[in-house]
């Protein structure tokens, strides 16, 4: 390897640590907004579970396929393809199905509504293909999802629940599955070269921040 590709891999790899720093800071603002469990009604409860559970049981398969759509290098597709299989093969929508049922918060019509126009956000952003935002996107998201599992959990077992199957499994697999992302944002970065407007990189980040307040606080 050249001297000069050295300095372009260790630029991407800086750039990636950086995205990696603001996402981390984003991940902590929003869980540090979370009301604690003990402060949350039953009828709370019920509905921030739901809410979850009508945006990803039906949505996260196809914000990820997007991404893989989206990707243009082969180390992305193949770190994508991997999280995919995992969520075909293991059937996690079932999994968050279970866990909603358990805890006595299958969603509602009303639920759906209540999140219906942040989550078309979040879509009609996946559906511009964008490879760099998007995967940005999805670290961010998984980044989320592994640290807010316990709290989920116990809102689940304040619930009256014992059914863990779900935030067992995504505290773990998750933490695999942002490391491997961040990777193939390095990928994708270095194919698009600097051709990514700075203001498109965290699109999809702010609306995912948006739909997550929406599913916590119902605003």
């Amino acid at each position: 390897m050249s001297s000069a590709s050295v300095g372009v891999l260790a630029s991407k790899q800086s750039q990636t640590a950086s995205i990696q720093a603001h996402l981390d800071e984003a991940i902590e603002g929003l869980l540090a907004s979370l009301p604690a469990p003990e402060q949350v009604s039953a009828d709370q409860r019920r509905g921030i579970i739901a809410r979850y559970s009508a945006v990803l049981e039906g949505n996260f398969i196809y914000w990820m396929t997007g991404a893989y759509l989206a990707v243009g290098s082969d180390l992305a597709r193949a770190k994508i393809v991997e999280n995919l299989l995992e969520e075909v093969r293991d059937c996690h929508p079932g999994m968050m199905r279970r866990f909603a049922l358990a805890a006595h918060a299958i969603p509602t019509d009303a639920d759906a509504q209540s999140v219906y126009r942040n989550l078309m956000n979040v879509r009609l952003f996946i559906g511009k293909l964008s490879p760099v935002p998007i995967v940005i996107t999805m670290a961010f998201f998984e980044g989320f999802i592994q640290r807010f599992m316990p709290y989920l959990a116990e809102l689940a077992r304040r619930q009256g629940s014992n059914e863990m199957e779900y935030t067992d499994v995504h505290g773990v697999c998750d933490i695999t599955h942002t490391q491997e992302l961040f990777r193939a944002l390095e990928a994708e970065m270095a194919l698009a070269n600097g051709s990514v407007a700075t203001d498109e990189v965290f699109e999809g980040v702010t609306l995912l921040r948006t739909l997550i307040r929406n599913i916590v606080v119902n605003d």
